[in-house]
């Protein structure tokens, strides 16, 4: 029944316990890290639990790291990796390997193909993967920049593109619309493996399961 003009709703009982938990700074903690990707309500209370009973140092540096990984991190101008600097530290090493680039969907994708140890290129990140049934199209992800980026001076040496995204559906529509945008610029490339299991995502699997997939990869087209 609505209340009539002038009176108040009542609160509901869910209200009342979202109200209580806004003001309990441990529920809040609580419903914060439970927001985060792969953490549960039992974790997320572990988490909680955790930090208030730690020296308050701790939280106070934690509190800072977040703050500065908000404001500070950004896109490699390059390569868009996730870097604190202009560019980030692997497209800042002149040891690396410039003749390569590997493209990833994801920033988290480098880190597991960094563990390997064995590849000794440049990357490139596409934040995300073609998705025409969540409505994401080339032009949501980092593709456009890959083309600019091919089209520099500094890049006139690149031989070989890995396309290194997800043997998932999405990856594989992804690996497609590289192949035709790419052909056109005479550069070779190369899928890796299928040594991952269909549909598993990059950053899960182990480091040797990594390294036969680059080494085992095969030329596109």
């Amino acid at each position: 029944m609505r209340p009539r003009n002038g009176e108040h709703r009542s609160a509901t009982s869910e209200e009342r316990r979202e109200e209580a938990r806004a003001k309990d700074p441990i529920a809040r903690l609580v419903q914060l890290l439970g927001k985060l990707p792969g953490i549960g309500e039992k974790t997320a209370t572990r988490l909680a639990l955790h930090i208030v009973r730690a020296d308050p140092s701790y939280a106070s540096s934690l509190a800072d790291a977040l703050v500065a990984a908000s404001q500070q991190v950004h896109m490699c101008e390059r390569c868009m990796n996730l870097t604190a600097h202009e560019r980030c530290v692997i497209c800042q090493d002149a040891r690396r390997d410039g003749c390569q680039i590997c493209v990833v969907e994801q920033p988290s994708d480098v880190i597991a193909i960094e563990r390997t140890n064995e590849f000794r290129g440049l990357y490139h990140v596409l934040h995300g993967s073609i998705s025409p049934l969540d409505g994401v199209g080339p032009d949501q992800i980092r593709i456009r920049e890959l083309l600019e980026r091919l089209s520099r001076h500094e890049e006139k040496g690149v031989s070989e593109i890995i396309v290194a995204t997800n043997p998932s559906v999405d990856g594989e529509a992804t690996a497609l619309y590289l192949l035709k945008v790419l052909s056109p610029t005479g550069i070779k490339l190369t899928r890796i493996a299928s040594g991952l299991p269909i549909g598993a995502d990059l950053e899960y699997a182990d480091a040797a399961t990594i390294s036969r997939a680059l080494s085992a990869r095969r030329e596109m087209g």
